[in-house]
């Protein structure tokens, strides 16, 4: 049986802010992680042009839907004059 131990936790984002804030935090952090994928995928690219990378594609076009999903959700914030609260933690695992 395969078993995973946190072994780290970070605090990444809490707390408050306005809607221009989280609007650039989130898109920041969206971005980046398209952006990794991206490299990843041409990376697989360079070393093997035949490798399947629908995957990560996909993973893409989630991201990107979520981005969106995200920014209306501001957009809906800024309108009601509402601020946003955003928690994120990363868990860092490993498999014995």
């Amino acid at each position: 049986m395969l078993m995973t131990q946190v072994a780290q936790k970070v605090k990444l984002i809490e707390g408050q802010f306005s809607t221009s804030e989280a609007s650039d935090l989130i898109s920041s952090l969206i971005d980046q992680k398209i952006n990794f994928h991206k490299i990843q995928r041409l990376g697989q690219l360079i070393h093997d042009d035949t490798i399947d990378v629908e995957e990560s594609r996909e993973r893409i076009a989630q991201l990107t839907k979520e981005k969106m999903d995200a920014k209306q959700l501001i957009a809906n914030a800024r309108v009601k004059g509402r601020k946003i609260t955003i928690k994120s933690h990363i868990e860092i695992s490993y498999d014995d």
